[in-house]
C-alpha cells in the first residue's frame, strides 16, 4: 500500500488516509479525485481492515460507478465485489426492493420514465377539468419533481400553496399524479430517493440496519446532491459520521435540476469539525486553460475558494474568434477541425460544447455538407424510441402486472383491433372493482374475448417464463410472441426498428454474461437508470457535440466552446438574475476544463433567431478570462482591413497608365490546367471578367482546383472554382 501512496501528492494522500470522521475533499477539474476515492477505498480495505461490505460508495452516473468499482478491483482484487458502489438512485431501488413492503408499496414496483410522467400528468390534467394550455405537463412534471427534491409529499404541498390559485390547482395534479402512481405501483425517479427517505423515518429498524452496514459512506459530486439526496447522506451517516464527501463547488451547474449548492458549502455546518482537504493541482490542463477558468471563476461570490494549477506548462494560447454570422461561426469550426485532423489529431479528440442543443443546428447542417463525421451526444436516447419503449412496456407489465401504464400502451401494439368501447368496459370494472385494468381482464375474461383474450394469454404466457429462460430469449420470446416482429414485416421502416430491437436482445444477452448473478429485476432496473453519459463510446472517431451540461465529468484533447455570446452564453435569463450569471459561470468553468491540449472561443456579431437577424455583443465571459491568455480573431474587422488594403490599391492603380495584359500560353489545355498555378492567395488582389476587381479572403484546395472565397467591390462575397473563374492577378 505504501507504493500506492507515493504515487499522490501531499493532498491527495491526505485524503486517501483520513478515514474517521466526516471530510470534506473540494476535488478542483482534473485534480484526480477519482484516485482519491478508490485509493481511499482500497486503503480502508487494506490498511484499516474494514470489511467491504461496510462501505457504500455513492456516484451519480453509472459509467462512474463502474470506472470506480473496476479501479479498485484492480487494486485490491475480489473483495470489491462485496461493497456498494452504486449511483444515488440504483442504491435506492436496491433499498427499496427488500423493504418497502414496509411501507405499503409492493417489491415488484416499476420505475416509469419521463414519457411516461408526462402522459400520466396529461391524464391528470384531463381528469381534474384543467387546461393543458394553463398547466403545460412538463411545468406540472417539474414542479412534482421540485416538491419531491424537497421532500414535500401532496399534502404537504397543498398546505404550503392553499391560497395560492394556480400552484394550489397544480396539488390536486400532484396528488392526482401519486393516486396513479400508487393504483399501478409504479414510481418515478423522484420517488426513489423521496420513498427511500421515507423508509429510514418511518422504520428506524431499516435505518439502523442500513448505517450497521454502511460504517463508511464516500460520496462524489457532492455539490449536484438536492435536499432529499441530502437527508439520505445525513441520516446513513448519522450515527458513525464516517462519511467523505468530494465535490467542487465551482462545478455546481445543475440548479435546474434541483441541485443545491448549499449542501457542500454548509458541510461543516451539518458535520462539525470536518476535516476540509483541497485538491488544486490539475493533470488534465495546460496552464493557460487553468489561468482562463480561474479568471472566470473567481468573479463568483460565495463560494469555498481554490486556484487550479499545473505542473505541465502553459500550453498554446486560447484561440478566440468574432464570426460575422452563425453560419461563418460554423465554417470556421470546421476549418479548424480539418486542420487539427492534419496535425494529427483524432476526430474523437474533438468536442464542441453549446448551451443549448438548439445552437448545434447550424454546425450539424455546415459539418453534414462538408462530410465530416460528428454525432451530438445528447440526442435521442436509444431506449427512447418507440419501438424500444413498446418492447419495455411489455417487459414491464410481465413484471408487474398492475401497471397500468404500460398496459394501456401496448394493449393494442401491435393492433388487435381493440377498440374504445372495450378499453371503456375494461376501465369500468377495475373502477367498480378497484383492482388494475389486467386483474379486470383476467375476472372477466370470458366476457371480454378476441383481441384482449388474445393479450392476456400473450401477457399469462411470457409472466410464466420469468426466471425459467435465459433474459435476452424472455426479450426475444416478448418480440415475437406479442406479434410486433411480424407486424414489423409490414412496415416500411420495420427493417432498422427490427434492428433496433435486436440490440436490445444483445444487451440483455451481455447483460447475462457480465452480471454474477443476473435476475429479471436488476436487469429491468438498469434498463431505466442508464443515461446518454453511460453509453458514451470513447473509441468512435467522430467529433461529439453536446451541451455543456452533458460534458461534465468528461475530457477531451480539443474543446470548441461555441455560442460565447452574451444572450447566448450566458442566457438572457441569467444576465439579469444574479444568481443564474453565477450558476452560468460555473457552466463556464466547466466548458473550459474540459480542454486538455487546445480550447476555442467562438461567437458571431449576429445570428438568425426565430427567423430574424438579432445583433450580439461578445461574452462577458470573454472580459473575465486575462487577455494576454488569448488570441482574438475577429472576421468583421479582417474583412475591413482587406477592405482598405483593396481600396488603396484600387487608388493607387488609378494613378499610374495602364497597360495591355501579356497572355501566358500553356501546353495544357485550360480546361484540364489545374487553378493552383495561379499561385493565388488569401490577400491577393484579383479581377474577373464579370465582377471586375476584388480581393481573396481565402483560397482552400479541392482536389485539382481551388475553391475561391472573394469580395468584389461592385458585388461582395462570392465563391468561385479557379478553373471557370479565369482570374487575373493585379500587381
Amino acid at each position: 500500500m505504501s507504493e500506492l501512496l507515493n504515487q499522490l501528492n501531499g493532498p491527495q494522500r491526505e485524503a486517501v488516509t483520513a478515514t474517521e470522521g466526516p471530510v470534506l475533499v473540494l476535488a478542483g477539474a482534473g485534480s484526480g479525485k477519482t484516485r482519491v476515492l478508490t485509493y481511499r477505498i482500497a486503503y480502508m480495505l487494506e490498511e484499516k481492515g474494514v470489511a467491504p461490505w461496510n462501505i457504500l460508495a455513492i456516484t451519480f452516473t453509472n459509467k462512474a460507478a463502474k470506472e470506480m468499482a473496476d479501479r479498485v478491483e484492480a487494486l485490491v482484487g475480489a473483495a470489491a465485489g462485496d461493497m456498494w458502489v452504486r449511483t444515488f438512485h440504483s442504491a435506492c431501488v436496491r433499498i427499496l426492493r427488500r423493504d418497502i413492503e414496509r411501507i405499503g408499496y409492493k417489491s415488484n414496483f416499476n420505475i416509469i420514465d419521463a414519457d411516461d410522467q408526462k402522459n400520466l400528468v396529461k391524464e391528470c390534467i384531463k381528469e381534474l377539468r384543467l387546461s393543458e394550455d394553463e398547466f403545460p405537463p412538463r411545468a406540472v412534471l417539474a414542479e412534482i419533481s421540485g416538491a419531491k427534491d424537497k421532500l414535500m409529499t401532496p399534502e404537504d404541498y397543498r398546505r404550503e400553496f392553499a391560497t395560492e390559485f394556480r400552484l394550489s390547482q397544480m396539488g390536486r395534479i400532484y396528488a392526482r399524479y401519486q393516486e396513479k402512481l400508487r393504483a399501478s405501483n409504479d414510481l418515478d425517479f423522484d420517488d426513489l430517493i423521496m420513498l427511500t427517505v421515507r423508509l429510514f423515518k418511518d422504520c428506524p429498524d431499516v435505518l439502523d440496519k442500513y448505517r450497521n452496514k454502511f460504517r463508511y459512506i464516500l460520496v462524489d459530486e457532492y455539490q449536484d446532491t438536492n435536499a432529499a439526496q441530502n437527508e439520505l447522506v445525513l441520516l446513513l451517516a448519522g450515527e458513525h459520521k464516517n462519511i467523505c464527501v468530494v465535490g467542487d463547488d465551482d462545478q455546481s451547474i445543475y440548479r435546474f435540476r434541483g441541485a443545491d449548492i448549499t449542501n457542500i458549502l454548509e458541510f461543516e455546518k451539518a458535520f462539525p469539525g470536518a476535516k476540509v482537504i483541497r485538491l488544486e493541482q490539475n493533470y488534465r490542463s495546460t496552464q493557460n486553460i487553468l489561468d482562463a477558468a480561474n479568471g472566470v471563476i473567481k468573479n463568483n461570490a460565495g463560494r469555498k475558494g481554490k486556484r487550479l494549477w499545473t505542473e505541465d506548462g502553459g500550453g498554446e494560447k486560447i484561440q478566440a474568434y468574432r464570426a460575422n454570422n452563425d453560419y461563418d461561426e460554423a465554417d470556421y469550426i470546421v476549418g479548424r477541425v480539418r486542420e487539427l485532423a492534419a496535425d494529427g489529431y483524432r476526430y474523437g479528440d474533438i468536442a464542441i460544447l453549446f448551451r443549448a442543443k438548439s445552437s448545434s443546428k447550424v454546425i450539424e447542417d455546415v459539418f453534414m455538407r462538408e462530410a465530416l463525421p460528428y454525432r451530438v451526444l445528447s440526442g435521442l436516447r436509444f431506449y427512447d424510441r418507440k419501438e424500444i419503449r413498446d418492447m419495455v412496456a411489455y417487459l414491464r407489465l410481465i413484471k408487474n402486472p398492475d401497471d397500468d401504464i404500460s398496459l394501456r400502451r401496448i394493449i393494442n401494439v401491435p393492433s388487435r383491433k381493440i377498440g374504445k368501447v372495450t378499453m371503456d368496459t375494461i376501465n369500468a370494472f377495475a373502477a367498480r372493482e378497484n383492482v388494475s385494468l389486467y386483474r379486470a381482464i383476467e375476472g372477466h375474461i370470458d366476457e371480454l374475448k378476441g383481441g384482449v383474450a388474445e393479450f392476456y394469454e400473450i401477457i399469462k404466457n411470457l409472466r410464466s417464463l420469468v426466471g425459467e429462460i435465459p433474459i435476452d430469449e424472455l426479450v426475444d420470446r416478448v418480440y415475437k410472441d406479442s406479434g410486433y416482429a411480424l407486424s414489423l414485416e409490414k412496415d416500411d421502416k420495420g427493417v432498422e426498428r427490427a434492428e433496433n430491437i435486436g440490440e436490445l436482445i444483445s444487451g440483455a444477452s451481455h447483460y447475462g454474461e457480465t452480471v454474477d448473478d443476473p435476475n429479471f429485476d436488476d436487469y429491468m432496473d438498469n434498463l431505466v437508470l442508464v443515461s446518454d453519459v453511460d453509453n458514451y463510446d470513447e473509441d468512435l472517431d467522430a467529433v461529439v457535440m453536446m451541451t455543456m451540461h452533458a460534458s461534465k465529468g468528461l475530457e477531451f484533447p480539443v474543446v470548441i466552446v461555441c455560442g460565447f455570446d452574451d444572450g447566448v452564453f450566458p442566457s438572457v435569463k441569467a444576465m439579469y438574475d444574479p444568481e443564474e450569471l453565477q450558476e452560468e459561470r460555473r457552466l463556464c468553468y466547466v466548458a473550459i476544463t474540459r480542454a486538455q491540449k487546445r480550447l476555442y472561443l467562438t461567437g458571431s456579431h449576429s445570428r438568425m433567431v426565430f427567423g430574424k437577424t438579432s445583433v450580439y455583443k461578445p461574452s462577458r465571459f470573454l472580459d473575465e478570462i486575462p487577455e494576454e491568455l488569448y488570441e482574438m480573431t475577429d472576421a468583421r474587422e479582417e474583412l475591413q482591413a482587406r477592405r482598405e488594403q483593396l481600396r488603396e490599391t484600387l487608388s493607387q492603380m488609378r494613378q499610374k497608365p495602364k497597360s495591355m495584359p501579356v497572355a501566358t500560353v500553356t501546353a495544357e489545355p485550360e480546361r484540364h490546367r489545374p487553378a493552383g498555378n495561379l499561385e493565388l492567395k488569401a490577400g491577393d488582389l484579383v479581377s474577373h471578367a464579370k465582377f471586375g476587381e476584388g480581393v481573396i479572403l481565402s483560397a482552400q484546395p479541392m482536389g485539382n482546383d481551388v475553391h475561391y472565397k472573394i469580395n468584389f467591390k461592385s458585388v461582395g462575397e462570392k465563391n468561385l472554382l479557379g478553373l471557370y473563374a479565369k482570374l487575373t492577378k493585379i500587381n
